[in-house]
């Protein structure tokens, strides 16, 4: 499974990205606003950090609209894809942008049927809200294996990029499933590291090595 970050914070994703664990970025209107910095120029800064596909979200709402500012977006590097939300635009800008190359992740998704559709207009990446969903009493976790059922029933090739992670069990879940990406805040990624075994097991060795006297170079 593909790890993205999800965040606009370009100290974050270097920090990150020497680990070896960006395989790509997701950005939003709102982490854009987080970051209190220039739209394009976050976006082509965070291209420039990672070789991987970097969501880059238009905020119209009709098509031309839409394929205005995709226009905009995506000469800013190889590797960006075109966010565009769940709606019949986005699905047409889906359509008309992947049929000319470039990528596309369709975000907002919220439903299995909606991920359907999403497939059929050729995007490259499919965004369903876990968080989101757990939020409002249904099961996010059952959302993305309904959707990996129905992908692998018909061979559809768009990738289901698990978004709106909240914490450890959600990355847990979404690679046991087989989701293909999934997309979490830094903190969420430095979580995955941590286990209350690893931290006492290098305090016990550290206090053996410490009573040998010894030091290493």
């Amino acid at each position: 499974m593909k790890f993205f970050v999800d965040t606009a914070d370009t100290a974050e994703i270097r920090d990150l990205a020497a680990s070896g664990l960006v395989d790509g970025v997701t950005t939003n209107p709102s982490l854009i606003h987080k970051a209190g910095r220039d739209f394009l120029e976050v976006v082509k800064e965070i291209c420039e950090i990672t070789d991987g596909p970097v969501s880059a979200e238009v905020v119209a709402l009709d098509f031309d609209g839409m394929m205005r500012e995709a226009e905009i977006v995506r000469k800013i590097a190889d590797n960006v894809a075109v966010k565009v939300p769940l709606t019949i635009d986005g699905l047409k800008a889906c359509k008309a942008l992947t049929d000319d190359g470039t990528m596309v992740n369709v975000t907002l998704c919220f439903s299995a049927n909606q991920a359907l559709l999403a497939a059929k207009a050729g995007a490259t990446f499919i965004s369903p809200f876990v968080g989101r969903h757990d939020d409002i009493g249904f099961d996010g976790m059952q959302l993305i294996s309904d959707i990996r059922l129905i992908y692998d029933n018909y061979d559809f090739e768009t990738e289901i990029l698990v978004a709106s992670v909240r914490h450890a069990v959600h990355v847990l879940e979404s690679a046991k499933i087989g989701a293909d990406v999934m997309t979490a805040p830094p903190a969420v990624i430095r979580q995955l590291v941590k286990h209350p075994l690893t931290e006492n097991g290098i305090k016990g060795f550290l206090a053996d090595w410490e009573k040998t006297g010894q030091k290493i170079g």
